[in-house]
């Protein structure tokens, strides 16, 4: 998935004249907004007041060096890419660059193919975090859906397209990651979004109630119908119908769905005066329907008109990135509701959180702070704040943390797991297969993590 088009700064700063002339030509471009200095000092300036995306400075200056330049801008705004360049290239010099949160060191003269490479591929993640922080706004705001990770991207794009225009869908993912957000955010961004959103548990209902329930009955319809009853698409006309674990619905029942999904029509239990609606339809399952369908559990047509459009929510596990953000939104979410100071977690405690398997997802996870937040009695949530599930795993934490680190030191989450991340690799001494056996995470896990935090 490719960003849409927006332009992205850059700001370039070398004092060689002839230098910054054909590396601002060679860069330019309608994705590119560029400017140029050839004082360090007004480059610095400009980027302390502007906050470009990108900056491209040459290392060795009068008045203000490259590095000197990277330490300042750093110490301003992490987020921003720094490439330098130079002619005297070490490998020294190159290392520290990197360590001091440089994003690459290109040795002059500069290969212009590398350099339109290397500043494209800042730009495109530019982009994504531009637009992925507009639809995370968004959807957070209108549907409770929070995530910053490729995966999550992709979700919310879907969400944005789909939901002008979908008259039915299905949305699928183990328990516990968000379908029913999701289901929210396709009806808040739908036509019928002032309309309402009615919800259904079709794994709650009685195999007898469920025509009733969806559709209606007539007065004297069958024993016990002592009036007349509007039924759920009735009541959800000009809005959306949620079918949660649509898996669960009787065969009988999926029949008489899929003709009121073909015809926007419903008809009363007892009653032979058709009625039409306008609802748009969203059905869920953490079932593999495909396998029900092949099992002759589901109706194949009904499965192949909701999946004209299908969303896959990811697991907790496949969103790699996600799991700092959404331990600092529930946080923040039942401090507040607690009316408590609770400003973040021990290392230790991250380190068990880290290691779990979370196989109930985003909301094992919310249920988890939610205990924490009400049993810590300080601003720090520790491991005797966790669920007792969770805090007996961490008997055995206190041998990976570097006996540096006090326990119970109040550092930025980020900055916690790049911490137990770089203990993990010393003790390990280097070996990232021991490394993630001690955090009990996978290779790939802690790779990407490493990746993420710049640890080589």
């Amino acid at each position: 998935m490719k960003a849409p088009a927006q332009s992205v700064s850059l700001a370039i700063i070398d004092d060689n004249l002839g230098s910054l002339e054909l590396l601002s030509t060679a860069l330019r471009g309608p994705e590119l907004k560029i400017r140029t200095f050839s004082d360090p000092e007004e480059g610095l300036d400009f980027i302390l007041q502007d906050h470009p995306q990108i900056v491209l400075t040459d290392l060795v200056m009068p008045k203000l060096s490259g590095m000197e330049l990277l330490e300042r801008v750093m110490e301003a705004d992490p987020a921003i890419d720094v490439l330098l360049m130079t002619a005297h290239y070490s490998t020294q010099s190159a290392v520290e660059a990197i360590k001091k949160g440089a994003s690459d060191y290109l040795e002059k003269p500069v290969s212009l193919a590398l350099l339109r490479d290397r500043v494209g591929i800042l730009v495109e993640k530019h982009r994504r975090r531009n637009w992925a922080s507009h639809l995370e706004a968004s959807l957070a705001v209108q549907a409770g859906m929070v995530g910053n990770s490729p995966q999550m991207w992709e979700l919310f794009s879907q969400v944005q397209r789909i939901a002008p225009h979908y008259r039915s869908a299905l949305v699928t993912g183990a328990t516990g990651t968000g379908k029913e957000l999701v289901a929210k955010a396709l009806h808040r961004f739908s036509p019928v979004a002032t309309g309402q959103l009615v919800p259904l548990n079709c794994s709650a209902v009685v195999e007898t109630l469920f025509e009733s329930e969806l559709f209606g009955h007539v007065k004297g319809s069958f024993t016990g119908a002592t009036q007349d009853k509007i039924g759920l698409f009735e009541y959800a006309n000009n809005g959306t119908l949620f079918l949660d674990e649509i898996g669960d619905m009787p065969l009988n029942t999926q029949a008489k769905l899929l003709r009121a999904l073909q015809n926007q029509e419903v008809q009363r239990l007892g009653s032979l005066t058709p009625r039409k609606v306008n609802v748009r339809v969203i059905a869920a399952t953490h079932r593999d329907l495909r396998a029900a369908v092949a099992e002759h559990q589901f109706r194949e047509d009904l499965f192949y008109r909701l999946t004209m459009i299908e969303l896959a929510i990811p697991s907790l596990v496949e969103r790699e990135g996600d799991l700092l953000l959404l331990i600092r939104h529930f946080i923040q979410k039942y401090a507040r509701q607690y009316h408590k100071d609770i400003r973040g977690l021990t290392s230790r405690a991250q380190l068990v959180l880290l290691r779990h398997a979370w196989p109930g997802n985003v909301r094992e996870l919310e249920n988890v702070f939610g205990h924490a937040c009400i049993m810590v009695m300080g601003s720090t949530i520790d491991v005797p704040d966790l669920p007792a599930y969770l805090s007996k795993s961490g008997v055995d934490v206190a041998p990976v943390l570097n006996t540096s680190v006090n326990p119970g030191e109040m550092i930025p989450l980020e900055e916690q797991e790049k911490r137990l991340l770089s203990e993990a690799l010393r003790k390990a001494s280097g070996n990232q297969s021991e490394a993630a056996r001690m955090l009990r995470i996978s290779r790939d896990t802690l790779r990407y993590r490493m990746k993420r935090h710049c640890i080589s």
